[in-house]
């Protein structure tokens, strides 16, 4: 049935939000600023994963891929900066982004900027919390499937009971692609011309996933409640054991100079990646009074990522373990309302991980961290609200930290300024302290570092809003200086002669050697500019820009000199210039509802270390949403086109694509909620 018009216009322009502060307020009244992505946003939009929501939805993320699969960049900077929460607890784990059913989410906040006082570590870019939608049903279902070209496939099943005191939640999601590829070519350079040769490497590799996850709720009065919670996660690709590929060698006649090229054909893949993760935890609710709310969270992740070979010398099978991570997280915090005027958030946490790796050469290495923290929100004077928090760190490798953050919350009728200061502390990871790798076809030899020390950064934002009952409108200015980053430094000839295993290792034959340091910095300025205009006749119209101007300064070593020399480049994976469009069209006649909606992300051209500059590109989604309410059942049949106007990129297998969508494609879907 279709929903009132108030309350649509309030979840749509003033909806709930908790991120930020760890205070629930109407999105008009929170003193930082906080974008919402709905579920009816992301229904419409028929988005069938995180990244594919924030990247469409949003224009502080944007998306790249290379070899090793496809990350998230947000607000120009890695999602190595990013802290991810469900619910407001944190998410961990290599494949946290994929663990996700979006047919279970009532929201998606995005937070843009340093919050490392109120969530810790990595927190140095921004927060995305995923909200989900738990009914409060006696039974309740529902079932969302979706399909697309390329074998595309996505599944999502959400059960909700409800009996007394007592709930459960169950979720499944599933999700599969076969492998496709848009150029069927690789390239090689001889000598500044480039010669193409055929590959059987795909550009989006082929995978299916599995992910299932229950909790159980017993809420024993309106002062008690405690729950369990658990989760299990199964990625495995399927790339053509059948491809091959190209290795170029390249030869120089010692009396005439000439230079030859020769080719060889080799197996592309033995092996399939297999990613595993399993969860579980629990916590209580004490709310003994309307002034204190008192939580209890514990929560552990463990993941595994193995090599699936399928063919050795031997021609047999086996799984060799490549990674094995464990995190805890115990956190006890409390909502304190000390006054009408005063809120008070404070608590401790404890974090514990370990790592093991084999191909990193890592036996079993672990660390502790532990936390104090606080944030208070008081009113100053009617209008104006003031923000400070702080969080103690104490790392038994790097010791202890004060990590700060303050702001001011003005606001009149329809308008809103704040302003905010946050310090940002990411502590090196166990991988980063301890790995080693070995790349033979490049004779590089990669040494780990213990000596590594913290990333901190500052972040300046600036934010105004104006919204009514029909439109809303957001600008905010940012900067965020980032010191201490962490990258590979080449080490001298100098260094490698005043140490025996180093010349050693150069004698091996690994003609660069390399260490992770902290030798890099950045600094990100921007601006971010939304509206959404609620308009008669049920049409809705929307979008937003944002344009960030990144300077990245590296140290590099000149091989022939010997000495560093810095380097100033944009940030590596950066956008300088991301828009989104949206229009979208909703009636009701009587037990029926349609939507259309159209969707635009555009984006420009997109950076690479290693690869330089990628096209810019912009892709458009038509969707159809059809909505048949019956006495028990709501029916959702869906049709749309992904990728109206065909974008892709053509490049060669291995370069820095824009995007790696295979172009344009019908979706079919069906949406049925009991």
């Amino acid at each position: 049935m279709a929903q009132p018009v108030d309350s649509l216009r309030s979840q749509l322009l003033n909806p709930v939000v908790i991120t930020g502060t760890g205070t629930y307020h109407r999105a008009d009244n929170s003193p930082v600023a906080v974008k919402v992505i709905t579920a009816k946003e992301l229904q419409n939009a028929k988005v069938s994963t995180l990244q594919e929501a924030l990247a469409r939805l949003t224009t502080h993320v944007t998306t790249h891929t290379n070899g090793m699969g496809e990350f998230i960049n947000f607000n120009g900077v890695s999602d190595d900066y990013i802290v991810i929460l469900e619910n407001g607890r944190r998410v961990s784990g290599d494949d946290r982004w994929q663990r996700f059913n979006l047919s279970n989410v009532k929201r998606i906040e995005i937070f843009s900027g340093a919050a490392s006082a109120l969530y810790g570590s990595d927190a140095i870019a921004g927060v995305i919390n995923i909200i989900t939608d738990d009914s409060r049903s006696s039974v309740a279902a529902t079932s969302d499937t979706q399909f697309k070209s390329h074998g595309r496939l996505s599944q999502d099943i959400s059960i909700d009971v409800n009996s007394g005191s007592f709930s459960a939640h169950t979720n499944y999601a599933h999700r599969q692609a076969d492998n496709w590829q848009v150029n069927h070519y690789q390239s090689f350079n001889e000598d500044g011309t480039e010669v193409l040769k055929l590959t059987g490497r795909p550009m989006s590799a082929a995978f299916r996933s599995d992910n299932i996850s229950e909790k159980m709720e017993w809420r024993f009065d309106d002062h008690w409640s405690v729950y369990v919670r658990g989760s299990y996660y199964d990625y495995l690709t399927a790339r053509p054991q059948a491809a091959t590929y190209f290795t170029q060698k390249k030869a120089t006649d010692k009396t005439t100079g000439e230079k030859t090229f020769t080719y060889s054909e080799r197996q592309a893949y033995t092996y399939d990646l297999h990613h595993q993760s399993y969860t579980y935890g629990g916590g209580a609710r004490w709310t003994p009074n309307n002034q204190t709310h008192v939580y209890l969270d514990v929560y552990s992740d463990n993941y595994a990522s193995k090599y699936d070979y399928w063919q050795t010398a031997k021609a047999e099978s086996y799984d060799e373990t490549r990674k094995r991570t464990h995190y805890v997280n115990e956190t006890l915090r409390g909502i304190f309302r000390l006054a009408s005027w005063n809120k008070l958030s404070a608590g401790i946490e404890l974090v514990q991980e370990s790592l093991s790796s084999q191909s990193d050469n890592i036996d079993f290495e672990t660390t502790g961290t532990y936390n104090v923290f606080a944030q208070d929100e008081v009113q100053i004077v009617q209008g104006l609200e003031g923000v400070a928090g702080l969080r103690y760190t104490h790392n038994e490798h790097f010791g202890s930290a004060l990590t700060p953050n303050v702001g001011l919350f003005y606001h009149l009728g329809g308008f809103r300024l704040r302003a905010s200061y946050a310090g940002g502390y990411r502590t090196p990871t166990l991988s980063q302290l301890y790995a080693t790798d070995q790349a033979k076809t490049t004779a590089r030899y990669t040494l780990f570092n213990t000596q590594l020390k913290p990333e901190k950064n500052h972040f300046f934002n600036l934010n105004a809003e104006y919204s009514n009952h029909w439109m809303s409108l957001s600008v905010t200015g940012f900067m965020n200086k980032i010191r201490d980053m962490i990258n590979y430094r080449t080490m001298t000839q100098t260094e490698i002669d005043a140490d025996s295993y180093l010349t050693s290792l150069q004698a091996d034959g690994w003609t660069t050697i390399r260490q992770r340091d902290n030798i890099d910095r950045a600094t990100l300025r921007g601006v971010s500019a939304s509206v959404k205009l609620l308009l008669p006749g049920g049409l809705t119209l929307g979008g937003g820009y944002t344009f960030t101007d990144s300077e990245a300064e590296t140290q590099t070593l000149d091989k022939k000199t010997q000495l560093y020399v810095t380097e100033t480049t944009d940030v590596d994976k950066s956008v300088r210039h991301v828009g989104s469009v949206l229009a979208q069209w909703d009636h009701q006649w009587r037990n029926y509802h349609l939507n259309i909606s159209l969707n635009g992300h555009l984006q420009g051209r997109r950076y690479s270390s290693t690869y330089g500059y990628a096209d810019g590109y912009s892709q458009w989604d038509l969707t159809t949403s059809h909505a048949i309410a019956l006495r028990h059942f709501t029916l959702e049949p869906g049709l749309g086109i992904e990728n109206l106007f065909n974008q892709r990129d053509t490049s060669p297998w291995n370069a820095n694509f824009s995007t790696i969508n295979p172009g344009r494609s019908l979706v079919v879907s069906l949406r049925m909620k009991y």
